[in-house]
């Protein structure tokens, strides 16, 4: 039973969480504004603050779910406030200087795409055992599609291997989560609201993950300037990012609330 202590320790904490995000503006210039026709800036703005409230939002949810599903939400939790935390730096140096932060970008996928992959382990190791070799054949695929898409985008390889690289990454995780061993466990063992989430989950990383590679094509592979592949990029990556991560937790919060319901009348 949740304590009126506990949840008022955990408001407390969500308070200061979105404090400390949105007191970030390291690299904001003070004769810097953002510009109504800036489009990508008005993006990056939006969004921060959207995953702002995600954060608050799946925090303060963990303690509406039994104990087997507080990870898989406080992980939905930890996706968006990493991800709201360097979009307030990417906003600041797109505002600033007109360049597209992709180091940031880089390093919040680094980590927020990981822990993404680890919600596919976390929502069927609550229902069964689950062997080890998923949660890493997952790891490996994401880091692959990852330092891929980095390199090729960073200058440190040719644009088309480290497209062609990273699609394989992402075509290895779609495997192993269609066909492979979390796709089969999901469709043995799992319960209708498990498998209904699952699928969801896993056609964001079809469907959602798809505007990254179609990105960075548009961006890098169709000849077009500097200029606009950088507005061009921007936009369909927050785009993405809103679908990706805030939309993933959702997903998650649907599926732990609903059975967390099933376990109490039971």
């Amino acid at each position: 039973m949740i304590t009126i202590r506990n949840t008022g320790k955990l408001r407390a904490l969500t308070v200061a969480l979105i404090g400390l995000l949105t007191s970030t503006n390291a690299f904001a210039a003070s004769d810097v504004s953002l510009k109504s026709n800036d489009f990508v800036g008005v993006s990056f703005w939006m969004i921060s603050m959207a995953l702002v409230a995600a954060t608050a939002f799946f925090f303060l949810e963990t303690q509406r779910v039994t104990a087997k599903w507080k990870t898989s939400l406080t992980v939905s939790g930890l996706v968006t406030l990493v991800a709201a935390w360097h979009y307030f730096y990417m906003r600041d140096v797109w505002v600033a200087t007109g360049t597209t932060p992709t180091v940031y970008r880089y390093i919040d996928w680094m980590i927020t795409v990981p822990l993404l992959m680890v919600e596919f382990y976390l929502i069927l190791s609550a229902i069964t055992k689950v062997p080890a070799g998923v949660f890493w054949r997952l790891m490996i695929g994401t880091f692959v599609m990852l330092i891929a898409g980095f390199m090729g985008e960073a200058g440190y390889m040719a644009v088309w291997p480290a497209f062609i690289i990273s699609m394989a990454g992402w075509i290895f995780i779609i495997w192993e989560i269609y066909a492979g061993q979390a796709g089969k466990i999901n469709a043995d063992l799992a319960p209708a609201g498990v498998q209904s989430a699952f699928k969801l989950m896993r056609a964001i990383v079809v469907f959602g993950w798809a505007i990254y590679p179609i990105g960075y094509f548009l961006g890098y592979l169709t000849g077009s300037g500097p200029e606009s592949s950088s507005q061009m990029l921007n936009v369909v990556y927050n785009l993405a990012d809103v679908v990706n991560k805030i939309g993933f937790g959702v997903i998650i919060w649907t599926v732990a609330v609903s059975e967390s319901e099933k376990s109490a009348v039971k």
